[in-house]
Protein backbone atom coordinates (compact mmCIF):
# COMPACT_ATOMS: atom_id res chain seq x y z
CA UNK A 1 0.00 0.00 0.00
CA UNK A 2 1.10 3.79 -0.89
CA UNK A 3 2.04 6.10 2.73
CA UNK A 4 -1.43 7.60 1.44
CA UNK A 5 -3.41 4.88 1.73
CA UNK A 6 -1.92 3.88 5.24
CA UNK A 7 -1.93 7.41 6.13
CA UNK A 8 -5.90 7.15 5.17
CA UNK A 9 -6.47 3.51 7.35
CA UNK A 10 -5.10 5.74 10.08
CA UNK A 11 -7.07 8.59 9.94
CA UNK A 12 -10.40 6.60 9.95
CA UNK A 13 -8.74 4.46 13.21
CA UNK A 14 -8.38 8.20 14.82
CA UNK A 15 -11.62 9.32 13.48
CA UNK A 16 -13.66 6.77 15.77
CA UNK A 17 -11.43 7.73 18.68
CA UNK A 18 -12.50 11.06 18.31
CA UNK A 19 -16.34 10.28 17.91
CA UNK A 20 -16.21 8.27 20.98
CA UNK A 21 -14.71 11.10 22.38
CA UNK A 22 -17.61 13.33 21.22
CA UNK A 23 -20.30 11.29 22.60
CA UNK A 24 -18.65 11.13 25.79
CA UNK A 25 -18.47 14.91 26.47
CA UNK A 26 -22.68 14.76 25.06
CA UNK A 27 -23.08 12.51 28.24
CA UNK A 28 -21.18 14.59 30.33
CA UNK A 29 -23.07 17.11 28.90
CA UNK A 30 -26.12 15.61 30.50
CA UNK A 31 -24.70 14.62 33.52
CA UNK A 32 -24.04 18.52 34.38
CA UNK A 33 -27.97 19.71 32.89
CA UNK A 34 -30.41 16.69 32.67
CA UNK A 35 -29.54 13.61 34.72
CA UNK A 36 -31.61 12.46 37.11
CA UNK A 37 -30.56 12.83 40.95
CA UNK A 38 -30.17 9.16 41.29
CA UNK A 39 -28.84 8.37 37.59
CA UNK A 40 -24.98 9.21 39.02
CA UNK A 41 -23.98 5.05 39.57
CA UNK A 42 -24.96 4.36 35.87
CA UNK A 43 -23.74 6.83 34.58
CA UNK A 44 -20.48 6.25 35.65
CA UNK A 45 -20.29 2.82 34.23
CA UNK A 46 -20.93 4.19 30.66
CA UNK A 47 -18.64 6.69 30.82
CA UNK A 48 -16.06 3.82 31.91
CA UNK A 49 -16.78 1.53 29.39
CA UNK A 50 -16.40 4.27 26.62
CA UNK A 51 -13.32 5.15 28.25
CA UNK A 52 -12.33 1.40 28.46
CA UNK A 53 -13.28 1.31 24.81
CA UNK A 54 -11.45 4.44 23.42
CA UNK A 55 -8.38 3.24 25.22
CA UNK A 56 -8.48 0.05 23.05
CA UNK A 57 -8.99 1.51 19.93
CA UNK A 58 -6.15 3.67 21.09
CA UNK A 59 -3.49 0.98 21.57
CA UNK A 60 -4.49 -1.15 18.74
CA UNK A 61 -1.45 -3.02 17.79
CA UNK A 62 -2.62 -2.53 13.88
CA UNK A 63 -2.66 1.21 14.81
CA UNK A 64 1.07 0.75 16.09
CA UNK A 65 2.34 -0.85 13.15
CA UNK A 66 0.31 1.58 10.63
CA UNK A 67 2.72 4.19 12.63
CA UNK A 68 5.66 2.57 12.09
CA UNK A 69 5.48 1.86 8.43
CA UNK A 70 4.12 5.87 7.69
CA UNK A 71 7.34 6.62 9.85
CA UNK A 72 9.35 4.61 7.98
CA UNK A 73 8.49 5.06 4.68
CA UNK A 74 11.18 6.71 2.25
CA UNK A 75 8.17 8.99 0.94
CA UNK A 76 7.00 10.40 4.31
CA UNK A 77 8.56 14.08 3.47
CA UNK A 78 5.73 14.04 0.53
CA UNK A 79 3.16 14.46 3.41
CA UNK A 80 1.40 17.32 3.79
CA UNK A 81 2.16 20.01 7.21
CA UNK A 82 -0.83 18.48 8.30
CA UNK A 83 -1.11 15.34 7.69
CA UNK A 84 2.59 15.04 9.60
CA UNK A 85 0.94 16.78 12.54
CA UNK A 86 -1.33 14.50 12.47
CA UNK A 87 0.78 11.47 12.49
CA UNK A 88 2.78 13.33 15.50
CA UNK A 89 -0.53 13.97 17.53
CA UNK A 90 -1.90 10.18 16.68
CA UNK A 91 1.60 8.79 17.69
CA UNK A 92 1.78 11.01 20.93
CA UNK A 93 -1.61 10.00 21.93
CA UNK A 94 -0.11 5.91 21.11
CA UNK A 95 2.51 6.08 23.25
CA UNK A 96 0.70 7.93 26.38
CA UNK A 97 -1.86 5.00 25.99
CA UNK A 98 0.21 1.92 25.68
CA UNK A 99 1.35 2.83 29.22
CA UNK A 100 -1.56 2.87 30.74
CA UNK A 101 -3.43 -0.27 32.55
CA UNK A 102 -6.73 -0.44 30.55
CA UNK A 103 -7.88 -0.64 34.43
CA UNK A 104 -6.52 2.11 35.54
CA UNK A 105 -8.05 4.04 32.73
CA UNK A 106 -11.41 2.43 33.12
CA UNK A 107 -10.97 3.40 37.32
CA UNK A 108 -10.21 6.69 36.51
CA UNK A 109 -13.10 7.15 33.94
CA UNK A 110 -15.79 5.80 36.89
CA UNK A 111 -13.90 7.85 39.70
CA UNK A 112 -14.86 11.31 37.34
CA UNK A 113 -18.59 10.85 38.04
CA UNK A 114 -18.42 9.89 41.40
CA UNK A 115 -15.90 11.94 42.27
CA UNK A 116 -18.37 15.34 41.22
CA UNK A 117 -21.37 13.24 43.05
CA UNK A 118 -19.20 13.14 46.37
CA UNK A 119 -18.17 16.71 45.62
CA UNK A 120 -21.41 18.44 45.15
CA UNK A 121 -22.64 16.95 48.31
CA UNK A 122 -19.78 17.76 50.67
CA UNK A 123 -19.94 21.31 48.91
CA UNK A 124 -24.04 21.51 49.94
CA UNK A 125 -22.98 20.25 53.48
CA UNK A 126 -19.43 22.50 53.53
CA UNK A 127 -18.08 19.73 54.83
CA UNK A 128 -14.31 18.46 53.65
CA UNK A 129 -14.18 15.53 55.51
CA UNK A 130 -17.11 14.07 53.31
CA UNK A 131 -14.93 14.27 49.97
CA UNK A 132 -11.55 13.83 52.04
CA UNK A 133 -11.73 9.68 50.90
CA UNK A 134 -12.47 10.12 47.26
CA UNK A 135 -10.38 12.85 46.87
CA UNK A 136 -7.54 10.40 48.51
CA UNK A 137 -8.68 7.63 45.90
CA UNK A 138 -8.78 10.37 42.70
CA UNK A 139 -5.16 11.56 43.67
CA UNK A 140 -3.87 8.74 44.17
CA UNK A 141 -4.94 7.59 40.70
CA UNK A 142 -3.52 10.65 39.20
CA UNK A 143 -0.18 9.92 40.39
CA UNK A 144 -0.24 6.67 39.18
CA UNK A 145 -1.13 8.14 35.65
CA UNK A 146 1.47 10.01 36.20
CA UNK A 147 4.20 7.35 36.93
CA UNK A 148 3.17 5.19 34.11
CA UNK A 149 3.61 7.71 31.48
CA UNK A 150 6.80 9.20 32.58
CA UNK A 151 8.52 7.38 36.07
CA UNK A 152 11.72 9.54 35.51
CA UNK A 153 9.84 13.24 35.24
CA UNK A 154 7.82 15.10 38.00
CA UNK A 155 4.53 13.66 37.72
CA UNK A 156 2.89 16.68 38.21
CA UNK A 157 4.62 17.74 34.89
CA UNK A 158 3.26 15.04 33.77
CA UNK A 159 -0.28 16.01 34.23
CA UNK A 160 -0.08 19.47 33.26
CA UNK A 161 1.67 18.37 29.66
CA UNK A 162 -2.55 16.80 29.22
CA UNK A 163 -3.52 20.02 28.89
CA UNK A 164 -0.76 22.30 28.34
CA UNK A 165 1.81 20.64 26.34
CA UNK A 166 5.28 21.16 26.26
CA UNK A 167 4.47 23.27 29.50
CA UNK A 168 6.06 22.53 33.01
CA UNK A 169 5.84 23.72 36.44
CA UNK A 170 9.35 25.23 36.68
CA UNK A 171 8.07 27.15 33.23
CA UNK A 172 4.70 28.06 34.85
CA UNK A 173 6.39 29.26 37.93
CA UNK A 174 8.62 31.74 36.39
CA UNK A 175 5.49 33.51 34.72
CA UNK A 176 3.45 33.16 37.67
CA UNK A 177 6.16 34.69 39.57
CA UNK A 178 6.69 37.39 36.98
CA UNK A 179 2.40 38.09 37.24
CA UNK A 180 2.41 37.87 40.99
CA UNK A 181 5.37 41.11 40.98
CA UNK A 182 2.75 43.12 38.19
CA UNK A 183 -0.63 42.18 40.18
CA UNK A 184 0.25 43.14 44.35
CA UNK A 185 0.94 46.59 43.52
CA UNK A 186 -1.57 47.03 40.78
CA UNK A 187 -4.31 45.80 43.27
CA UNK A 188 -2.66 47.93 46.12
CA UNK A 189 -3.18 50.60 43.98
CA UNK A 190 -6.52 50.24 42.79
CA UNK A 191 -7.27 49.81 46.77
CA UNK A 192 -5.57 52.84 47.81
CA UNK A 193 -7.78 55.01 45.19
CA UNK A 194 -9.99 57.08 46.33
CA UNK A 195 -12.64 57.41 43.26
CA UNK A 196 -14.26 53.72 44.00
CA UNK A 197 -16.95 51.97 42.42
CA UNK A 198 -20.82 51.46 43.54
CA UNK A 199 -21.31 47.85 43.03
CA UNK A 200 -24.94 48.63 44.44
CA UNK A 201 -26.13 49.95 40.75
CA UNK A 202 -25.66 46.43 39.81
CA UNK A 203 -27.47 45.02 42.50
CA UNK A 204 -31.19 45.20 40.82
CA UNK A 205 -33.87 42.56 40.41
CA UNK A 206 -33.49 41.20 36.90
CA UNK A 207 -36.20 38.52 36.33
CA UNK A 208 -34.91 35.31 34.78
CA UNK A 209 -36.98 35.38 31.52
CA UNK A 210 -35.08 38.54 30.50
CA UNK A 211 -31.45 37.88 31.64
CA UNK A 212 -32.31 34.91 29.31
CA UNK A 213 -33.20 36.66 26.36
CA UNK A 214 -30.29 38.86 27.17
CA UNK A 215 -27.73 35.67 26.79
CA UNK A 216 -29.70 35.10 23.30
CA UNK A 217 -28.68 38.43 21.99
CA UNK A 218 -25.11 38.28 23.65
CA UNK A 219 -24.13 34.93 21.81
CA UNK A 220 -25.88 36.96 18.34
CA UNK A 221 -23.14 40.04 19.20
CA UNK A 222 -20.28 38.27 19.88
CA UNK A 223 -20.54 35.68 17.14
CA UNK A 224 -22.06 32.46 18.73
CA UNK A 225 -23.91 30.17 16.04
CA UNK A 226 -26.90 28.76 18.11
CA UNK A 227 -27.79 27.06 15.33
CA UNK A 228 -24.42 25.25 16.37
CA UNK A 229 -25.07 25.62 19.98
CA UNK A 230 -27.30 26.29 22.88
CA UNK A 231 -27.34 27.63 26.51
CA UNK A 232 -28.52 25.58 29.47
CA UNK A 233 -28.14 26.03 33.17
CA UNK A 234 -25.86 24.61 35.60
CA UNK A 235 -24.30 24.97 38.79
CA UNK A 236 -21.07 25.62 37.09
CA UNK A 237 -20.78 27.07 33.95
CA UNK A 238 -18.98 25.39 30.87
CA UNK A 239 -18.92 24.66 27.24
CA UNK A 240 -18.43 20.91 25.76
CA UNK A 241 -18.84 20.19 21.81
CA UNK A 242 -17.52 19.67 18.91
CA UNK A 243 -17.88 21.71 15.46
CA UNK A 244 -21.70 21.87 14.70
CA UNK A 245 -22.82 21.12 17.99
CA UNK A 246 -21.01 22.96 20.80
CA UNK A 247 -22.95 24.09 24.28
CA UNK A 248 -22.37 26.04 26.92
CA UNK A 249 -24.40 26.84 30.26
CA UNK A 250 -24.98 29.38 32.71
CA UNK A 251 -26.01 30.03 36.07
CA UNK A 252 -28.95 32.66 36.93
CA UNK A 253 -28.95 34.67 39.86
CA UNK A 254 -31.83 37.23 39.69
CA UNK A 255 -30.39 39.94 41.51
CA UNK A 256 -26.72 39.59 40.08
CA UNK A 257 -27.20 39.87 36.19
CA UNK A 258 -23.68 40.29 35.77
CA UNK A 259 -22.95 36.76 37.06
CA UNK A 260 -24.48 35.38 34.47
CA UNK A 261 -24.28 38.27 31.86
CA UNK A 262 -20.05 37.88 32.05
CA UNK A 263 -20.19 33.99 32.58
CA UNK A 264 -22.55 33.71 29.09
CA UNK A 265 -19.74 36.13 27.23
CA UNK A 266 -17.13 33.90 28.67
CA UNK A 267 -18.19 30.47 27.44
CA UNK A 268 -19.14 32.08 23.95
CA UNK A 269 -15.56 32.86 23.84
CA UNK A 270 -14.68 29.06 24.31
CA UNK A 271 -17.61 27.69 21.76
CA UNK A 272 -16.60 30.82 19.26
CA UNK A 273 -13.07 28.47 19.20
CA UNK A 274 -15.02 25.72 18.66
CA UNK A 275 -16.82 26.49 15.84
CA UNK A 276 -14.24 27.92 13.98
CA UNK A 277 -11.84 25.58 13.68
CA UNK A 278 -11.41 24.68 10.26
CA UNK A 279 -14.49 22.47 8.74
CA UNK A 280 -11.97 20.43 6.77
CA UNK A 281 -9.98 18.86 9.67
CA UNK A 282 -13.02 17.29 11.36
CA UNK A 283 -12.28 13.82 12.81
CA UNK A 284 -8.79 14.53 12.53
CA UNK A 285 -6.30 15.36 15.88
CA UNK A 286 -5.57 18.97 14.34
CA UNK A 287 -8.65 19.62 14.73
CA UNK A 288 -8.59 20.04 18.29
CA UNK A 289 -7.74 22.93 20.54
CA UNK A 290 -4.04 23.24 20.57
CA UNK A 291 -4.22 23.97 24.24
CA UNK A 292 -6.68 24.94 27.55
CA UNK A 293 -4.49 27.64 27.93
CA UNK A 294 -5.13 28.96 24.37
CA UNK A 295 -9.00 28.07 24.96
CA UNK A 296 -8.93 29.49 28.02
CA UNK A 297 -7.16 32.83 26.00
CA UNK A 298 -10.33 33.22 23.90
CA UNK A 299 -13.19 32.72 26.56
CA UNK A 300 -11.16 35.52 28.72
CA UNK A 301 -10.76 37.84 25.33
CA UNK A 302 -14.18 37.79 24.78
CA UNK A 303 -15.36 37.98 28.49
CA UNK A 304 -13.22 41.26 29.54
CA UNK A 305 -11.31 42.82 27.29
CA UNK A 306 -14.25 43.22 24.92
CA UNK A 307 -17.34 43.06 26.87
CA UNK A 308 -16.03 44.63 30.22
CA UNK A 309 -14.31 47.85 28.11
CA UNK A 310 -15.93 50.82 27.84
CA UNK A 311 -15.98 50.86 24.41
CA UNK A 312 -18.18 47.89 24.19
CA UNK A 313 -20.76 49.22 26.49
CA UNK A 314 -21.11 52.49 24.58
CA UNK A 315 -22.41 50.68 22.26
CA UNK A 316 -24.40 47.74 23.79
CA UNK A 317 -26.18 49.81 26.92
CA UNK A 318 -29.08 51.50 25.07
CA UNK A 319 -29.75 47.82 23.88
CA UNK A 320 -29.03 46.40 27.55
CA UNK A 321 -31.47 48.30 28.61
CA UNK A 322 -34.25 47.71 25.82
CA UNK A 323 -33.93 44.56 26.90
CA UNK A 324 -33.95 44.33 30.43
CA UNK A 325 -36.62 46.85 30.26
CA UNK A 326 -35.20 50.06 31.17
CA UNK A 327 -34.02 48.58 34.91
CA UNK A 328 -30.85 50.06 34.64
CA UNK A 329 -31.99 52.86 32.46
CA UNK A 330 -31.37 55.88 35.08
CA UNK A 331 -27.46 54.75 35.68
CA UNK A 332 -24.74 56.79 34.38
CA UNK A 333 -22.79 54.88 31.95
CA UNK A 334 -19.54 55.53 33.86
CA UNK A 335 -20.70 54.20 36.70
CA UNK A 336 -22.26 51.51 35.44
CA UNK A 337 -18.80 50.69 33.48
CA UNK A 338 -16.44 51.25 36.83
CA UNK A 339 -19.11 48.86 38.72
CA UNK A 340 -18.71 45.80 36.30
CA UNK A 341 -14.96 46.40 36.10
CA UNK A 342 -14.87 46.71 40.56
CA UNK A 343 -11.40 44.86 41.42
CA UNK A 344 -12.11 43.37 44.98
CA UNK A 345 -10.15 40.66 46.52
CA UNK A 346 -12.98 38.00 47.24
CA UNK A 347 -13.31 34.01 48.42
CA UNK A 348 -14.40 32.86 44.80
CA UNK A 349 -12.82 32.21 41.43
CA UNK A 350 -15.21 32.36 39.48
CA UNK A 351 -16.84 35.61 40.19
CA UNK A 352 -13.88 37.48 40.77
CA UNK A 353 -12.61 40.51 38.87
CA UNK A 354 -10.51 40.90 36.16
CA UNK A 355 -7.23 41.69 38.08
CA UNK A 356 -7.02 39.18 41.04
CA UNK A 357 -8.48 36.60 38.88
CA UNK A 358 -4.82 35.36 38.44
CA UNK A 359 -4.20 35.08 41.97
CA UNK A 360 -6.79 32.34 42.74
CA UNK A 361 -5.59 30.22 40.27
CA UNK A 362 -1.93 30.91 41.43
CA UNK A 363 -3.05 29.68 44.90
CA UNK A 364 -4.28 26.41 43.12
CA UNK A 365 -1.03 25.90 41.53
CA UNK A 366 0.99 26.07 43.87
CA UNK A 367 -1.19 24.23 46.10
CA UNK A 368 -1.70 20.92 43.51
CA UNK A 369 2.13 21.08 42.86
CA UNK A 370 2.76 20.63 47.13
CA UNK A 371 -0.35 18.60 46.78
CA UNK A 372 1.78 16.17 44.29
CA UNK A 373 5.27 15.82 45.11
CA UNK A 374 4.09 15.35 48.92
CA UNK A 375 4.89 18.35 50.49
CA UNK A 376 1.46 19.36 51.74
CA UNK A 377 -1.11 16.33 52.86
CA UNK A 378 -4.71 16.14 52.19
CA UNK A 379 -5.70 16.67 56.21
CA UNK A 380 -3.33 20.05 55.73
CA UNK A 381 -5.06 21.01 52.64
CA UNK A 382 -8.30 23.14 53.81
CA UNK A 383 -5.91 25.26 56.30
CA UNK A 384 -3.10 25.59 53.80
CA UNK A 385 -6.31 26.98 51.25
CA UNK A 386 -7.33 28.85 53.66
CA UNK A 387 -3.77 30.63 54.52
CA UNK A 388 -2.93 31.46 51.04
CA UNK A 389 -6.05 33.42 50.69
CA UNK A 390 -5.35 34.98 53.60
CA UNK A 391 -1.87 35.89 52.60
CA UNK A 392 -2.25 36.52 49.08
CA UNK A 393 -6.43 38.46 49.42
CA UNK A 394 -6.44 39.18 52.93
CA UNK A 395 -9.96 37.37 52.79
CA UNK A 396 -11.17 35.00 55.43
CA UNK A 397 -12.47 31.75 54.23
CA UNK A 398 -15.84 30.97 56.60
CA UNK A 399 -16.91 27.24 55.66
CA UNK A 400 -15.06 24.57 53.14
CA UNK A 401 -17.99 25.84 50.03
CA UNK A 402 -16.08 29.13 49.53
CA UNK A 403 -13.06 27.24 50.20
CA UNK A 404 -11.07 24.49 49.17
CA UNK A 405 -14.85 22.89 47.87
CA UNK A 406 -15.80 25.82 45.31
CA UNK A 407 -13.89 24.00 42.02
CA UNK A 408 -15.28 20.76 40.63
CA UNK A 409 -11.83 20.31 39.21
CA UNK A 410 -10.05 17.92 41.82
CA UNK A 411 -13.53 15.62 41.71
CA UNK A 412 -12.90 15.07 38.23
CA UNK A 413 -9.69 14.05 38.45
CA UNK A 414 -8.24 17.76 36.61
CA UNK A 415 -4.98 17.66 37.90
CA UNK A 416 -2.78 20.32 35.86
CA UNK A 417 -5.52 22.11 34.72
CA UNK A 418 -6.18 25.20 36.83
CA UNK A 419 -2.85 27.13 35.98
CA UNK A 420 -4.31 27.22 32.22
CA UNK A 421 -6.85 29.88 32.98
CA UNK A 422 -4.11 32.38 34.23
CA UNK A 423 -1.80 31.38 30.88
CA UNK A 424 -4.93 32.09 29.48
CA UNK A 425 -4.94 35.81 30.30
CA UNK A 426 -1.68 36.46 29.71
CA UNK A 427 -2.32 34.56 25.83
CA UNK A 428 -4.93 37.06 25.66
CA UNK A 429 -3.07 40.43 26.63
CA UNK A 430 0.09 39.37 24.38
CA UNK A 431 -2.53 38.62 21.21
CA UNK A 432 -4.78 41.82 22.01
CA UNK A 433 -1.08 43.48 21.37
CA UNK A 434 -0.51 42.56 17.67
CA UNK A 435 -4.18 42.50 16.86
CA UNK A 436 -4.22 46.65 17.54
CA UNK A 437 -1.53 46.62 15.24
CA UNK A 438 -3.12 44.61 12.56
CA UNK A 439 -6.80 46.31 12.99
CA UNK A 440 -6.14 50.26 13.88
CA UNK A 441 -9.74 50.57 14.03
CA UNK A 442 -10.24 48.02 17.07
CA UNK A 443 -11.09 50.46 19.47
CA UNK A 444 -14.12 51.58 16.91
CA UNK A 445 -15.08 48.37 15.76
CA UNK A 446 -16.05 47.43 19.31
CA UNK A 447 -17.56 50.31 19.41
CA UNK A 448 -19.85 50.14 16.67
CA UNK A 449 -20.36 46.69 17.71
CA UNK A 450 -18.86 45.59 14.96
CA UNK A 451 -17.16 42.48 16.29
CA UNK A 452 -16.39 40.37 13.20
CA UNK A 453 -13.52 41.45 11.89
CA UNK A 454 -12.16 40.95 15.53
CA UNK A 455 -13.34 37.54 15.18
CA UNK A 456 -12.18 37.02 12.40
CA UNK A 457 -8.81 37.65 13.07
CA UNK A 458 -8.57 35.61 16.02
CA UNK A 459 -10.22 33.09 13.48
CA UNK A 460 -7.37 33.00 11.21
CA UNK A 461 -4.80 33.46 13.64
CA UNK A 462 -5.86 31.18 16.59
CA UNK A 463 -8.97 29.13 15.47
CA UNK A 464 -8.36 27.77 12.58
CA UNK A 465 -4.84 26.86 13.14
CA UNK A 466 -6.29 24.38 15.94
CA UNK A 467 -3.65 21.84 17.11
CA UNK A 468 -1.37 22.17 14.11
CA UNK A 469 0.77 24.06 16.87
CA UNK A 470 2.13 23.57 20.40
CA UNK A 471 0.29 26.71 22.53
CA UNK A 472 4.24 27.99 22.74
CA UNK A 473 4.98 27.66 19.01
CA UNK A 474 1.15 29.47 18.64
CA UNK A 475 2.16 32.10 20.69
CA UNK A 476 5.41 32.95 18.81
CA UNK A 477 3.63 32.73 15.39
CA UNK A 478 0.96 35.23 16.51
CA UNK A 479 3.40 37.72 18.14
CA UNK A 480 7.21 36.76 16.92
CA UNK A 481 7.83 36.81 21.13
CA UNK A 482 8.01 34.35 23.43
CA UNK A 483 5.49 34.06 26.39
CA UNK A 484 5.36 37.11 27.95
CA UNK A 485 3.35 38.55 30.73
CA UNK A 486 4.45 41.92 30.74
CA UNK A 487 1.45 42.53 28.04
CA UNK A 488 -1.43 41.24 30.75
CA UNK A 489 0.18 43.72 33.39
CA UNK A 490 0.51 46.36 30.92
CA UNK A 491 -3.04 46.09 29.68
CA UNK A 492 -4.36 46.34 32.95
CA UNK A 493 -2.69 48.67 34.34
CA UNK A 494 -3.41 51.39 32.01
CA UNK A 495 -7.02 49.76 32.13
CA UNK A 496 -7.62 50.55 35.81
CA UNK A 497 -5.98 53.67 36.33
CA UNK A 498 -8.19 54.92 33.92
CA UNK A 499 -10.95 53.39 35.98
CA UNK A 500 -9.68 54.20 38.99
CA UNK A 501 -8.06 57.58 38.18
CA UNK A 502 -4.40 56.80 39.64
Amino acid sequence: MSIQDNYKTLLEKSKRVIIYGTVSSLLGWDFETKMPPKGGKQRSVQFSTLATDMHKMIIDPEGGKLLNVIKEDENYSSLSKEQQRNIYLIKKEYDKATKLPTELVSEIAQLQILGVETWKKAKEAKDYSIFKPMLEKILDLQKKKAHYLDPNKDPYDVLIDTFEPKMDSVMITKLFDELKAGLVPLIKKIQAAEKQPDISLLRRSVPIELQEKLSDDLAKVVNYDLEKGRIDTTEHPFTTGYFDDVRITTHYYENEFDNSFFSVVHEAGHAIYEQNISQEYIYQPIGQMSSLGIHESQSRFIENIVCRSKNFWEYYFPRFNELTKGIFADIDLKAFIHAINMVKPSKIRVTADEVTYSIHVIIRFEIERDLISGKLTLDELPAAWNQKYKEYLNVDIQDDSEGVLQDTHWAGGAFGYFPTYALGNIYNAHMLHVLRNDLPNYDELVRTGNLKPIIEWMTEKVHRPSNLYDPADLMKRITGESVNPQYFIDYLNKKYAELYNF
